[in-house]
């Protein structure tokens, strides 16, 4: 059950990650790594309490 929540949060965590090289290529604000590991946190995060709350997983 809980791996089938985790492929999709893994794939958005790798999406922000690439979203956030275009951003920090930009800004250039943060530190690459830092950047880099706060945007995929945030995206695998964000998915698994998306799933969590909408009840969209499979079963």
């Amino acid at each position: 059950m809980l791996k089938f929540a985790l492929l999709p949060a893994f794939l958005t965590g790798v999406f922000c990650l690439g979203f956030s090289v275009v951003v920090n290529a930009v800004a250039g604000a943060l530190d690459l790594g830092v950047f880099l590991g706060i945007s995929f946190l945030s995206g695998f995060l964000g998915n698994i309490f998306a799933q969590l709350v909408t009840g969209r997983r499979k079963k």
